[in-house]
């Protein structure tokens, strides 16, 4: 089974993250574990990272925007994590911002990814319009594909309804989809959510998934992941 799996570590507490690690260990499926803001920002977050076992794929989920000089500083302050793979960017931060992010990566780590965040999953038509928005989510994530591509990222970050969208964009390009849940699991403060077999079968390259498989018993979800993707 060749599926690759982002758990999402959603917590301070450096007990339970370990945890998670532990028990999602797993020959059968490849697992990679991604860090968002509410860890790296916490007070053993950063020091924690540069710890971590170098075999373990690290996604630091940082979703930058700015202007392109205070990004390009920003991940430059990054160099000492070299374990750290793939790393997030808002695309509404433009083209310019986008290609020095790229350029600044590849000269601290180069094996560092930039993904580009297209329209959150928690965001629907809707919401998009109470911003400001007039075009519809596909539209503003074939938009923010293209430009993207144009900048050289090596991939984007989208849900599992959009994914045939950036396919038809760019069959190189990485495709990660947060939002995923197993059946009966609770949406909560999600909008565009779908199953990880269903997101795999639109051509995502990697899921996210974090209360699926985090609350409970974690080894009893990677199981019950791992019989649905089959």
């Amino acid at each position: 089974m060749n599926k690759n799996i982002f758990v999402a570590c959603d917590t301070t507490n450096l007990n339970q993250i370990r945890k998670i690690i532990k028990e999602t260990k797993t020959k059968k499926l490849k697992i990679g574990y991604k860090f968002g803001l509410e860890f790296f920002y916490s007070k053993s977050g950063r020091s924690f990272l540069s710890k971590i076992n170098k075999n373990k794929v690290i996604f630091l989920d940082l979703k930058l925007n700015d202007i392109p000089n205070t990004c390009s500083a920003a991940i430059a302050s990054l160099k000492d994590l070299k374990n750290v793979k793939y790393l997030t960017v808002h695309i509404n931060g433009g083209y310019k911002m986008l290609k020095t992010v790229k350029k600044t990566a590849r000269k601290i780590n180069k094996n560092l990814k930039i993904l580009g965040v297209t329209v959150l999953t928690s965001l629907s038509d809707e919401s998009l319009k109470k911003i400001g928005h007039t075009k519809s989510i596909n539209y503003l994530v074939a938009k923010q594909t293209k430009l993207a591509k144009a900048a050289g990222l090596d991939g984007v970050v989208c849900s599992g309804h959009e994914v045939k969208i950036v396919k038809k964009i760019s069959k190189k390009m990485e495709i990660i989809t947060p939002g995923i849940r197993l059946i009966g699991d609770k949406v909560k403060d999600q909008k565009r959510v779908m199953t990880p077999n269903k997101a795999f079968d639109n051509g995502a390259t990697s899921v996210v998934m974090g209360r699926s498989i985090t609350q409970g018993n974690i080894k009893k979800n990677i199981q019950k992941l791992i019989k649905l993707l089959k």
